[in-house]
């Protein structure tokens, strides 16, 4: 089991490998199909506080580059629809709104191969679509400072590695002792694991940190844009109501624990934690 992961000036991140509530449904668009989908969805990370802390806590995955949020490597596309939404999102950005527009536009684009995979580039050591502080339309992703300033959802135009994370959407085919199969679906953490082996260098990591889980509402509230798009309207309203459920049982519990500790099987451990942090502050 690896460690908590310390950083400087704040609380380490909770353990990557903590015991979890999870719920199996069938997706109700699958529901008469041969095949059937079921969704197996993480309740303790979806009933969770973490929020975006980009700009206001926010370390950066580099020490040395604080500012960049999770932007510093650009963006890998997963096909080719999600190129063409960004392209077409682009070009919809101008120079006082997308501070590297001259680069992006340049010669050499927006866009570079990575071990033969296509990604947005790198510019300056972050994406290209990434405004630094001190620009004069401010600084974060000028794609989705283009999302809110034309009341669209982020997901409608970002690479969807951005909008997903850190939700993590994987597939894997599961075979019955019968000799059917269904196709599984899993909605979870995207915790430093999802990265790959890199992602256990990332000098600050938001999923896992009790500095990120200070959400007004819990994940699968906050994000359910981005859950409707990766599940269908039908398979989320699913979804919420377990969630719902959750969190009632999850009060229950509180109310009867008489000063317990409670179980990260119910409530995310970077939650409890940044509980445990804030407590203090309310009392005074």
């Amino acid at each position: 089991m690896l460690a908590p992961r310390p950083y400087a000036g704040a609380v380490p991140e909770t353990s990557l490998d903590t015991p979890r509530t999870w719920i199996e449904f069938v997706d109700p668009a699958s529901a008469d199909d041969e095949q059937q989908q079921v969704f197996r969805c993480d309740l303790t990370w979806l009933t969770s506080s973490w929020t975006c802390i980009y700009g206001n806590g926010c370390q950066g995955i580099y020490a040395d580059r604080p500012d960049d949020g999770c932007c510093t490597l650009g963006a890998h596309f997963t096909e080719k629809s999600d190129l063409k939404r960004v392209q077409a999102a682009g070009a919809e950005l101008t120079p006082d709104t997308w501070q590297h527009h001259g680069e992006g536009t340049g010669p050499k684009g927006w866009t570079e191969k990575e071990d033969g995979e296509r990604k947005t580039r790198v510019v300056d050591g972050a994406c290209v679509f990434l405004n630094r502080p001190g620009f004069a339309a401010g600084d974060g992703g000028a794609l989705h400072q283009l999302a809110v300033r034309t009341a669209r959802e982020p997901h409608t135009l970002k690479p969807e590695v951005c909008w997903q994370l850190p939700i993590r959407r994987t597939y894997r085919t599961v075979e019955r002792p019968d000799g059917s199969s269904y196709l599984e679906a899993s909605i979870g953490e995207y915790d430093r694991r999802g990265w790959g082996p890199g992602g256990h260098d990332l000098d600050w990591y938001c999923s896992s940190n009790p500095q990120a889980h200070v959400g007004a509402e819990p994940v699968f509230r906050s994000n359910a844009s981005e859950l409707r798009e990766l599940m269908g309207e039908a398979a989320y309203a699913v979804l919420a109501e377990y969630c719902a459920a959750h969190l009632e049982l999850v009060a229950l519990a509180r109310s009867g624990s008489a000063g317990r500790r409670m179980l990260p099987l119910l409530v995310h451990p970077a939650t409890m934690a940044a509980q445990v942090v804030r407590a203090p502050r309310r009392a005074r």
